[in-house]
């Protein structure tokens, strides 16, 4: 209510400026009322199968490992798409000290806090403690927190006889950042889904982008990325709940060009998310030729796909979707070739972008992803290539996205070029 009344909301949709706001199907955050509920009621929260619990996920595939977590057997394991190194799992501490791994397919970090001397006293109580030696233990136990140490293989000397409680102070300071994947299987979930897509709704939502949805399925002995056909399965069922509120879905597909998957999601009436179009906007500018852009314009329009285009999102430049694809031994090419990428990559590099990249499950790399750089970076701060980049955009085939940011990159929008050009091309 502070930044949009009713009435602009209305004026917006007489000048047909839709809001897209996305759903992220896959994951929640670990500040989210859900998972802190877990946390704090373990086995008694009515949220416990709203995540999913990595052993009994893998209990029956798999064998259990010294740190308490499931090794799934190596045929399952080979097929596993990964976008971390090492297992996606995040380890919750339930309220009865015990461990529990939880899928988590993106970022994690556990984070604890220094604890005080009235932390520990208040624990133990002082009839168990002096004040100098709490204050001696606070100090051992900050000096591992700080340097990063496992707290379970602290020395307390005299005063080990202690440890185990201390570890447990330790522990209930434990903060959590990241994303828990969803339990799909649970109708708790659904039951959220359909909340959030009507909550969208009334704020003024038209699109909804389905950030994550290709991982949303998970079955033993699959890839976990894009399941056939559980995939579709959620993506109708999903679609029933859009079409109740009157909401275009636009799931997001982030893979190779020579997949095809874009092609697969188009068929079946959804409109795509162009992460293509960045990438070869920077390389038909930096390049000199529209060769690239011009194949892709023509084949939208002669397989009639519908697109959302994007310069810049969250997820930065997309890089891997440019790429080809080997399917049953047969290659598919990409809309550039690998030396064409990598010349992309390391000219947004040389601007200040960083890759993000993709990994097995032994922790390697095996492919880049994205690139992580704002669209003006990306292109130099050269403001002609913007205004240039933005011109084509908004007449590609297709509806143009603005993200909302790159209207806020001076202290005074207005005096923006990105903001001018914007506005002046959307009237």
């Amino acid at each position: 209510d502070e930044l949009v009344s009713r009435e602009d909301l209305e004026e917006l949709h007489k000048l047909n400026v839709m809001f897209k706001f996305d759903l992220v199907l896959n994951h929640l955050s670990a500040g989210s009322p859900q998972f802190q509920d877990l946390l704090k009621n373990g086995d008694k929260s009515i949220y416990k199968n709203f995540f999913i619990d990595w052993n009994e996920f893998w209990q029956s595939h798999g064998e259990m490992s010294p740190e308490g977590h499931v090794i799934p057997n190596e045929e399952y394991l080979q097929k596993l798409f990964m976008r971390k190194p090492g297992l996606p799992i995040l380890k919750v501490r339930f309220p009865d000290g015990s461990e529990r791994p939880y899928w988590n397919t993106f970022y994690q970090e556990i984070v604890y806090h220094e604890i005080t001397a009235h932390d520990l006293l208040q624990a133990l109580g002082i009839e168990e403690l002096t004040y100098d030696d709490a204050e001696n233990i606070a100090a051992t136990v900050n000096d591992v927190l700080n340097a990063k140490r496992d707290i379970t293989e602290i020395d307390l000397g005299d005063l080990n006889h202690h440890k185990d409680y201390i570890v447990s102070v330790v522990e209930q300071n434990r903060k959590y950042l990241g994303q828990m994947d969803l339990n799909a299987q649970s109708q708790e979930v659904w039951d959220f889904y359909d909340e959030t897509l009507r909550k969208l709704r009334e704020h003024g939502g038209k699109l909804v982008r389905l950030d994550a949805f290709a991982y949303l399925h998970k079955e033993p002995g699959e890839h976990n990325f894009f399941n056939i056909p559980g995939t579709w399965e959620y993506l109708g069922r999903l679609q029933q709940i859009a079409d109740n509120y009157g909401l275009t879905l636009l799931p997001e597909i982030h893979c190779e060009y020579g997949s095809g998957l874009h092609e697969e999601v188009a068929g079946r009436g959804f409109p795509i998310y162009d992460f293509f179009f960045p990438g070869l906007v920077i390389n038909a500018l930096d390049r000199g030729t529209n060769r690239h852009l011009l194949k892709w314009i023509r084949e939208i329009r002669e397989k009639n796909i519908r697109t959302i285009n994007m310069l810049g999102c969250h997820d930065g430049i997309p890089v891997l979707d440019l790429r080809g694809k080997i399917i049953d031994g047969v290659k598919k090419d990409g809309l550039l070739s690998e030396a064409e990428i990598a010349k992309v990559i390391d000219e947004v590099m040389d601007r200040g972008g960083r890759v993000k990249n993709l990994y097995g499950p032994d922790g390697k790399k095996i492919a880049y992803y994205q690139i992580n750089a704002a669209f003006f970076s990306a292109l130099g701060e050269d403001e002609r290539k913007l205004r240039l980049a933005r011109a084509i955009q908004m007449f590609m085939p297709g509806i143009p996205q603005v993200w909302y940011c790159l209207l806020y990159t001076s202290p005074s929008p207005r005096d923006c070029n990105e903001y001018r050009v914007c506005r002046l091309l959307l009237e």
